[in-house]
């Protein structure tokens, strides 16, 4: 009898039921006690901030009012909770269980020194001024940004424990009587389940909607036996083709949902049957806000949608080159049709080449500025050397003046090149920057100073503004100083006379934050993404003085140290550019 069937699959059940609703018992144990906490502590959060509203004028007025002792009493007796108020020092000012001057100081209490941090919080301890467990909640009293006060309530844990203790009865009892229900149910079902017909209908409607049953080895040679071995059979020959395709669709989707290309699929009518998480992002959509919509409702360009078109129509691979000036992106498109694996549908894959693009524009500028930046001193060498050739040699004064300009622009070529050498040092990491501690007022001070004479020469007006208490930065002097002489000089060649410079410094979160604002012409909107290239100029006509390499070394120099740089302008407002630094 206790090696039938029946009993094989009652002992386990009973066992599985019994264990379960142990498990739920004990979980459920811990969840109310959490659940009773938590509206404890929301119970005395709530009562707190109703006092913290009420006392915060007298706080305000007078942290050592009498009339916030008697509040906190009051809102004690009220409120059936212990009341305290706490000055930031950690005195006590208001107590609704004591005398005051008996309180000793609660600075080091764990709610308080949150609560100092603005943040709210609860605690569950002994108190040993009531001798007993409370249950604190602590909140902080404002006055603008810094904390003034606390106001701190408690209630005796006992209280709570006592009600936990009814409800874990109670819990208990429920948990006994749903226990026999159960173990009653197994019963039954276990009868009801073994039905030989009934588990045959059972078994032909899962594979009916699509569900393979997991049948185990025969048990023993009744009725249920041979069943199983009939359905297993049938069983592991339909669980391995579907395995098989399982795979096979977990290896698209792996490759599709990887891949950096937008990927769409489109049918006949433009409906969109499959798309990938780049071909989402790319047009600022979602996968299922994308399916079974049109084309032109997702991309919402026309040529894309024409590319489409035109693969529908001559039913061969179509290419083309689109520029999205709305999201300025350069894409190729690829329209291919599917004709052998799916009838009158189109794959679309969309490669984001706005990148090239901007490398190769950048590279193609780079080598139109430099070759000007060096035609223009050799075509005046070359110049002032013929001049010498045809007869200027014999006479002096014209041929020293001539060498003059010679020795000029071959410094000017020697700028270009030590600039140049410069810059690819600090892109290629080979200068060394020796950080240490520097002041920030004396770093923005010893630039200024240096400028100076060149302001008033250009009659500006250079000042500094620069708390004395702002904290060190770590950088190199030297090369930091550089920085800021370039931005300071740049500043003054492009402020007409009369107009003013401002170089200052603070501080935002760990860094430094350094600020050269000019009153000048300020800055085209479509040259400020582009001022920190090499040799690239806002001057259109180039006659400004200067390499234009200037700004680049400069960011290269902050970067180096961790920093950023930018800058902001308006065209005749003037213009301000910005680094930061790391704190030391």
């Amino acid at each position: 009898m206790r090696n039938s069937l029946f009993w094989r699959i009652t002992y386990p059940y009973i066992l599985l039921a019994i264990v379960m609703m142990g498990v739920l018992s004990l979980f459920l144990t811990g969840f109310v006690r959490n659940v009773y906490l938590e509206r404890t502590e929301t119970a005395l959060f709530s009562g707190a901030h109703v006092l913290r509203e009420e006392i915060r004028h007298l706080i305000a007025a007078n942290p050592q009012d009498p009339l916030i002792d008697q509040a906190a009493d009051q809102f004690g007796e009220d409120f059936d909770a212990r009341v305290t108020i706490i000055l930031a020092d950690g005195k006590v000012v208001g107590e609704s269980e004591k005398p005051i001057e008996e309180m000793e100081s609660h600075f080091v209490r764990p709610e308080v020194q949150q609560a100092l941090l603005k943040k709210e919080d609860s605690e569950i301890r002994y108190s040993d001024t009531l001798k007993a467990e409370l249950v604190y909640a602590a909140v902080p009293v404002l006055e603008g940004e810094r904390v003034v006060a606390i106001v701190r309530l408690a209630t005796p844990f006992t209280a709570v424990q006592g009600k936990l203790n009814q409800l874990y009865g109670s819990l208990l009892l429920a948990t006994g009587i749903a226990t026999a229900l159960v173990v009653l149910f197994a019963f039954w079902i276990t009868r009801y389940t073994l039905k030989p017909l009934n588990n045959l209908s059972q078994a032909v409607d899962q594979m009916t909607t699509g569900a393979l049953p997991d049948i185990a080895e025969p048990s023993g040679k009744d009725e249920i036996g041979r069943l199983q071995s009939a359905f297993k059979n049938m069983s592991q020959e339909l669980n391995a083709r579907i395995d098989a395709h399982r795979s096979e669709q977990n290896r698209l989707e792996a490759v599709l949902i990887n891949m950096t290309d937008a990927i769409l699929i489109a049918d006949a009518g433009g409906v969109i049957t499959l798309i990938n998480p780049a071909a989402a992002e790319m047009f600022k959509t979602s996968i299922d806000e994308a399916l079974g919509k049109t084309l032109i409702e997702v991309l919402r360009h026309h040529q894309l949608v024409e590319l489409w078109r035109k693969c529908q129509i001559n039913k061969q691979q179509q290419i083309s080159s689109i520029e999205l000036t709305s999201d300025r992106l350069f894409i190729q498109g690829i329209a291919t049709p599917l004709s052998d694996f799916l009838e009158g549908s189109i794959l679309l894959v969309f490669q984001d080449l706005t990148r090239v693009r901007k490398l190769e524009t950048v590279r193609r500028d780079f080598v139109s500025n430099v070759s000007h930046e060096l035609r223009t001193p050799l075509a005046s060498l070359k110049a002032l050397t013929e001049t010498l050739k045809e007869g200027a040699l014999d006479d002096p004064p014209a041929a020293q003046r001539f060498l003059s300009q010679m020795d000029g622009e071959i410094d000017n070529l020697t700028q270009i090149v030590q600039e140049l050498l410069e810059l690819s040092k600090i892109e290629s990491g080979r200068v060394p920057i020796q950080r240490q501690p520097i002041s920030t007022c004396e770093l923005t001070n010893q630039s200024v100073e240096r400028m100076k004479l060149q302001a008033e020469r250009a009659g500006l007006a250079l000042r500094v503004d620069c708390a004395n208490d702002l904290p060190e930065v770590r950088a190199d002097y030297d090369r930091i100083e550089q920085v800021l002489v370039n931005l300071i000089h740049n500043a003054v060649k492009f402020t007409r006379p009369g107009g003013e410079i401002v170089v200052s410094a603070h501080r935002e979160n760990s860094e430094m934050v350094f600020s050269i604002r000019d009153t000048g012409v300020g800055i085209a909107p479509e040259d400020l993404e582009r001022i920190f290239e090499r040799f690239y100029k806002a001057d259109r006509s180039r006659s400004s003085r200067g390499t234009g390499l200037g700004l680049s070394i400069a960011r290269h120099t902050v970067e180096s140290h961790g920093g950023r740089i930018w800058a902001e302008s308006e065209v005749g407002q003037g213009s301000t550019f910005y680094f930061t630094l790391p704190l030391a």
